[in-house]
């Protein structure tokens, strides 16, 4: 019985280091989440930069490029 607790516990551990659980896949989420919110802003800035004539051709208004550009880079 001690040995199929051991086992067990051994189990856990080894599943959780391969499915990426832990610090470093905490760390890799965090820096996912980050670059996207980085990605988002610099994208929001470039569409609010864009001229009028270009924002028409892609279907919207100076009100709404800057409602987008007004959004937080968290929010999507």
């Amino acid at each position: 019985m001690a040995q199929s607790m051991k086992s067990g516990v051994n189990t856990r551990t080894d599943t959780s280091a391969r499915t990426g659980e832990g610090i470093g896949g905490a760390l890799v989420v965090l820096f996912d989440m980050v670059a996207t919110w980085s990605e988002r802003r610099r994208q929001r800035r470039a569409l609010e930069a864009l001229p009028d004539h270009l924002l028409q051709d892609i279907g919207l208004s100076r009100a709404d490029a800057a409602t987008e550009a007004d959004k937080p880079f968290w929010q999507g």
